[in-house]
């Protein structure tokens, strides 16, 4: 049997040294950014953020801001914590609706909505059958008549949502929202805007394999990721500049398991509740990190052609797919930004 690695030793995307100047801001003339990094662990992975400044005092205020904002939502919407808003939620599953917070409304609003978009690809209500599978601990297979039970429970339709008294109830017990395939995302972009308003001209906000990137570094148009190979491990399949962009990555290879020579992996077709089939990896770059964050589950449950031609239909998102065989397909946005590692 073979496991695959932590998720910090796995990371899907790398942000390449160069936005990763020193281990922290030193004083340089007012003229010069500086640049202010630091790293923590938050929503169980390690966080790391960059933030570029002309003075050294807002770069240490920008990073601080950002981490105090992602340590915020964490206690929010993380379901590892039975004291947050979600948990509370999945804890009155099947008795009574529960109020939560502007930014736990809108989370679940929006993955809601992109669940609409990818015809269920992405479902935040699949919480169960995660549980059922638990490929990083238990690692067991479920057998069919578990995974059929299961089924009425991960119905994101039915969820209910009362935007009025901001409230969320969930209709049957057993019900679970869990908020990991699109939380870091929403992470990052709200950490990026406490951070301008800090004072920092550009930087980076890297939770695991979700980035975000705003302004520029001087000589640079803008902040290169390199997005790694879903079978060559240390290899890169491309670099790409970030300009105020978002990138996110969803892969067989972050969390599994193998038996008998089949890869049993985290990412579940919402419809089947066994591990999504027709991806190795899934690249999203967006605007918005939420949107990139959600988009890479969706996609990778949809499978390359269909997955791919979402893409080409939304405004301001682009995408790298590698099938199940490992052929690289990229959006016609992005062809010719992909740089060669």
């Amino acid at each position: 049997m073979k496991t695959s690695q932590s998720s910090i030793g796995s990371l899907a995307i790398v942000v390449l040294p160069l936005v990763m100047l020193g281990s922290c801001a030193e004083r340089q003339p007012s003229s010069q950014p500086i640049i202010a990094k630091r790293a923590q662990m938050h929503m169980g992975t390690l966080v790391t953020v960059t933030a570029v400044a002309f003075d050294t005092q807002v770069g240490d205020r920008a990073v601080q801001a950002a981490f105090d904002e992602i340590k915020r939502l964490e206690r929010l919407l993380s379901t590892w914590r039975s004291d947050s808003e979600l948990s509370q939620v999945n804890a009155e599953a099947g008795r009574q609706s529960v109020s939560v917070s502007r930014e736990t409304l809108e989370l679940v609003v929006r993955s809601l909505d992109m669940a609409q978009l990818t015809r269920g690809g992405f479902n935040i209500a699949l919480g169960p059958a995660i549980e059922a599978w638990s490929v990083t601990e238990r690692q067991q297979i479920p057998d069919e008549q578990a995974l059929e039970r299961l089924k009425p429970l991960v119905d994101w339709t039915s969820i209910q949502i009362d935007k009025k008294l901001r409230t969320i109830y969930l209709p049957q017990k057993g019900m679970r929202i869990d908020i990991g395939g699109v939380g870091k995302g929403y992470a990052a972009d709200r950490a990026v805007e406490v951070m301008k308003r800090a004072g920092a001209k550009g930087g980076v906000v890297a939770l695991s394999g979700d980035i975000k990137a705003f302004g520029v570094l001087s000589e640079r148009k803008g902040f290169p990721v390199g997005i790694r190979h879903p079978r060559e491990e240390g290899t890169l399949i491309g670099i790409i500049d970030l300009h105020d962009e978002a990138v996110s990555t969803a892969g067989d290879y972050e969390r599994f398991f193998e038996r008998d020579g089949v890869r049993y992996h985290h990412i579940l077709d919402p419809y089947t509740l066994q591990p999504a089939r027709g991806c190795q990896s899934v690249t999203v770059i967006a605007k918005d990190g939420t949107i990139a964050d959600g988009l890479d589950t969706g996609i990778f449950v949809l499978g390359p052609e269909n997955g791919m031609a979402l893409v080409e239909r939304l405004p301001d998102v682009e995408a790298i797919i590698v099938d199940a065989n490992g052929t690289l397909m990229v959006s016609s946005g992005l062809r010719d930004r992909l740089g060669v590692p």
